[in-house]
């Protein structure tokens, strides 16, 4: 896992919060296209959290769960960011 500055945990928060409230608010009402659309949201999410924050178990769950149509409709990812800064503290860069 890489260092957690204040600005990689800013980050993750912005990524994780923007893509639950995509994938609840607005891909529902898309209709059958929110499918393959959620799908590859998904993927861009895992890719863009692994490279700010590393590897971490908690984001492997949330991808997988994310998959499943209708557990989609969960925050998994701001739950996944919650898990990995929650006992953390950040490190200041110098």
């Amino acid at each position: 896992m890489k260092e957690l500055t204040p600005a990689r945990i800013r980050a993750a928060w912005i990524i994780a919060l923007a893509t639950d409230a995509i994938q609840i608010g607005i891909l529902p009402i898309s209709g059958p296209l929110s499918i393959p659309v959620d799908a590859v949201l998904d993927f861009i999410t895992m890719a863009l959290l692994w490279g700010i924050l590393g590897w971490h178990w908690a984001l492997l769950p949330s991808f997988l769960i994310e998959l499943l149509p209708i557990a989609d409709m969960a925050p998994t990812w701001s739950l996944a960011i919650w898990v990995i800064t929650a006992r953390k503290k950040p490190q200041e860069s110098i």
